[in-house]
């Protein structure tokens, strides 16, 4: 059963064709696992091996192609009939002599397609440099061309079927937070505070259940707060010492990420507390200075006028496009908040605005996900902005 209505994805699916007509793309072969969700509810933790959508310009239901013992997953999980599910047989499964794109590649050809312009998602993470190699030795009379993005472009602006599991999400990010704060203590193993953080993930709200992120809670300690993107380990939490929790929720693949920073003790340095009010400020002026028609690069303007009154500066983006996604990441890889992206926000697009600020010996994490409205924005999560102090 899919996620969304038919309707829905016929029209995703027809957006898609129209882009692959301005790109002169006659076959597109989709192998990023949120496209292939997005485009006929495909879900499955499958892609691992690979797997593809291919889509005829001239048809109008694309094929679904992955291994075999996956095939029966697409027909629980998409509205594709029988015949357009195809499954390859367990022998092309990390073959040194033959690999699944060879029979996508047949399949191609064998549909009368195989002299045709044919996009490929060059840059998607889990589309190999082999697997690129073999579709072309699979098809040597093809025309390819790069396809990067071109999915990924459409997703921007979300249905409000889309934003609803957003806003549950939300909900669920809300316990995600919490938990990991009251959690937080002295003496307390770093992973058996994250196990609690799993569990609030997956279990959810009494409303919603949670679904696995597409990345692990970052909760770095101390002086590892300097740095972002660390995970933890099995040592206890110390007194007077520093917690970055870069969290998020997932409903059906959709997400709202979040970021806090805790302080174990009763006076956090001054450094820390002044950095963590020019941060909250900054990210409540940005996020009250968003609208439509606002282009992106001038919503982080907003944030690098506040933060230089403060004689700092963030080299980094402060956002990013996000929402449905697999691992190893939930942001969409096309919208920045950052200098030189002109696109002009419209509602229904949705952003993770996370405004790290990583000093030389510890750092200072704020963020919330929200999504532009016709006036304004609205935050999935109601977690206080500020800097947790547990004396």
């Amino acid at each position: 059963m899919t996620l969304f209505k038919e309707i829905e994805y016929r029209q995703r699916i027809d957006l898609a064709r129209e882009r692959m007509s301005e790109a002169a793309i006659e076959v597109l072969v989709v192998s990023d696992p949120a496209n292939m969700n997005y485009l006929t509810g495909y879900d499955g933790w499958s892609f691992y091996t690979p797997q593809c959508l291919v889509l005829a310009i001239d048809e109008a239901t694309p094929l679904w192609i992955g291994r075999g013992m996956d095939a029966a997953g697409a027909r629980h999980t998409t509205f594709l009939p029988e015949e357009r599910v195809i499954g390859y047989p367990d022998r092309y499964v990390h073959s040194p002599h033959c690999h699944p794109l060879n029979f996508v590649g047949d399949v191609i050809r064998e549909r009368g397609w195989g002299a045709r312009s044919i996009g490929v998602e060059m840059d998607a993470y889990y589309f190999t440099a082999r697997s690129f190699a073999e579709l072309q030795n699979s098809l040597p009379d093809a025309r390819f061309v790069t396809a990067d993005l071109l999915v990924n472009w459409i997703r921007l602006i979300k249905s409000e079927a889309e934003i609803e599991l957003m806003r549950q999400a939300g909900q669920i990010a809300n316990r995600v937070m919490t938990t990991a704060i009251e959690r937080l203590e002295p003496g307390v193993r770093e992973c058996d505070v994250v196990a609690d953080v799993y569990r609030a993930q997956m279990s959810g709200t009494p409303e919603y259940g949670g679904d696995y992120p597409a990345i692990v809670p970052m909760m770095p300690t101390g002086e590892k707060t300097s740095a972002p993107h660390l995970t933890w380990t099995d040592e206890p939490y110390r007194s007077e010492q520093m917690v970055n929790l870069e969290l998020a929720a997932c409903r059906h693949r959709y997400h709202c990420p979040i970021a806090r920073t805790a302080y174990l003790g009763k006076r956090p340095p001054a450094p820390l507390v002044e950095l963590a009010e020019h941060t909250v400020e900054g990210l409540n002026l940005t996020l009250a200075a968003i609208r439509p028609g606002l282009r992106a690069e001038e919503v982080e303007l907003v944030w690098r006028n506040h933060i230089a009154k403060a004689g700092l500066e963030k080299e980094s983006r402060i956002g990013y496009s996000m929402g449905l996604n697999y691992p190893p990441d939930w942001g969409e890889h096309t919208v920045s908040l950052r200098p030189g992206d002109k696109t002009i926000l419209q509602p229904n697009m949705t952003f993770h605005m996370i405004l790290g600020m990583w000093m030389d010996t510890y750092g200072f994490e704020c963020s919330e996900s929200f999504r532009v409205t016709d006036k304004g924005c609205e935050t999935f999560a109601d977690v206080p902005r500020k800097l947790f102090v547990k004396g």
